[in-house]
């Protein structure tokens, strides 16, 4: 996509977005809205992304067999429940009809040294995932820091069998940036295995999206982004998605793009 116009971005990008809010104030009447949002006049988002305890109205609002999957996040954003409290979240999501799951790995433990501890959440939340839902491991890239333990994560959560690699909460002071996603990339491609990656928090323009787009091409080949691979974790991003198809251009790149 690397010669691709921006309009041509944008749609993508639109088909890649796990339109999200994880804010602590949001309202049943906000899920409302972010449903009604993810079903625009140009297609529909690839997923929301919503905390647990609003899944079931949302599945509510979009039915059955929406396009649109319902995906929430568990052990968030701290990465520092246990392992039973995690499993009992992600059983209660499922019920309620989650789709998809964004587990946050204890990248906190992971820092210390102690690698079984995140094999055996990954593990545990795996169980509780039966096909076709899907589980997106969060590595927390920006506090990780250190391009030897963002690698580590991404082997760990990869041989566990996760679906998708997803960088950040969005909660960090540092989140998604295309160096983590370099690594992350790479890691995805080196495994063989068919697993997906989504750069979370920070990714605001259709600008930021042709980066990280540009990127999985040159790593993983021309055509392998698409939704089954590859999804951006944003609220601000649809804005802009939809003023570039609209013909109301926006060239800016965020900071956190770098």
């Amino acid at each position: 996509m690397i010669e691709a116009t921006n309009r041509q971005i944008a749609s993508l990008a639109l088909t890649l977005l796990d339109l999200t809010d994880l804010t602590e104030t949001c309202t049943p009447s906000d899920i409302d809205t972010l449903c009604a949002d993810a079903r625009t006049p140009h297609g529909h988002t690839a997923a929301i992304c919503i905390w647990p305890r609003f899944v079931r109205q949302a599945r509510s609002i979009l039915g059955p067999a929406s396009p649109v999957r319902v995906a929430t996040v568990v052990n968030f954003p701290l990465g520092d429940l246990t392992v039973d409290a995690v499993a009992k979240e992600t059983r209660t999501a499922i019920i309620d009809g989650a789709d998809e799951i964004d587990l946050v790995i204890p990248y906190h433990a992971l820092i210390a040294g102690d690698e079984p501890a995140v094999r055996h959440m990954i593990a545990a939340v795996r169980a509780e995932c039966p096909s076709p839902i899907l589980l997106k491991a969060i590595l927390e890239t920006g506090e990780l820091k250190d391009r030897d333990l963002i690698r580590s994560a991404s082997h760990i959560a990869i041989s566990e069998g996760v679906d998708f690699l997803k960088t950040s909460t969005g909660k960090a002071l540092i989140n998604a940036t295309l160096e983590a996603a370099d690594i992350m990339l790479t890691c995805i491609r080196e495994s063989g295995r068919k697993v997906g990656f989504k750069p979370a928090g920070g990714v605001r323009t259709v600008a930021d999206a042709r980066l990280y787009i540009n990127l999985a091409d040159i790593i993983m080949g021309s055509a392998w982004v698409m939704p089954s691979t590859f999804r951006f974790g944003a609220s601000i991003l649809l804005k802009d998605i939809l003023s570039v198809i609209d013909g109301r251009e926006s060239a800016a790149i965020s900071a956190t793009a770098y």
